[in-house]
């Protein structure tokens, strides 16, 4: 049913939930995880303040956080008894739903399981929703986990 089930993660603690909701859904699926990091740069770079430049040592400093993001999320599937394959994978365009889906369809996933703060009005306009857009576009069926409140 979902063999492959594709699991956004950012460290949050709203990813935290889709995560331990992921691995449920592979316990009883019998379904193998896939934890995706996106280092985001354009997202860090447009929240910069004026005249801060990324440097090499910022995008030094994004990989080894999204690098311990992806480690401490296997940590969690592990000690669950499960297994998982990890990506990082670093963005210089688009936005990460569309990069999600991207990698979703690359890996044959069968289900994208995701965290969302499920943000209304105002805080949805001004945040954009990952979520959202990934429900929108995806080819398989999504999993939203929301956040606590």
């Amino acid at each position: 049913m979902y063999e492959k089930i594709l699991v956004p993660v950012d460290g949050s603690p709203t990813s935290l939930r889709g995560l331990h909701e992921a691995i449920q859904v592979a316990r009883l699926s019998g379904g193998r995880l896939k934890l995706l990091h996106v280092v985001d740069e354009m997202s860090f770079m447009t929240g910069l303040e004026a005249g801060v430049a990324m440097t090499t040592e910022i995008l030094q400093l994004l990989r080894e956080g999204g690098e311990k993001v992806v480690s401490d999320a296997l940590a969690e599937v592990r000690a669950a008894g499960l297994d998982a394959d990890t990506e990082l994978f670093e963005s210089y365009a688009g936005r990460v739903s569309d990069l999600v889906i991207a990698k979703a369809q690359e890996w044959g996933a069968r289900l994208i399981v995701l965290g969302t703060h499920g943000r209304r009005g105002v805080g949805r306009m001004l945040l954009g929703s990952d979520a959202e857009q990934i429900v929108r576009l995806s080819p398989v069926p999504v999993l939203l986990v929301r956040g606590s409140a």
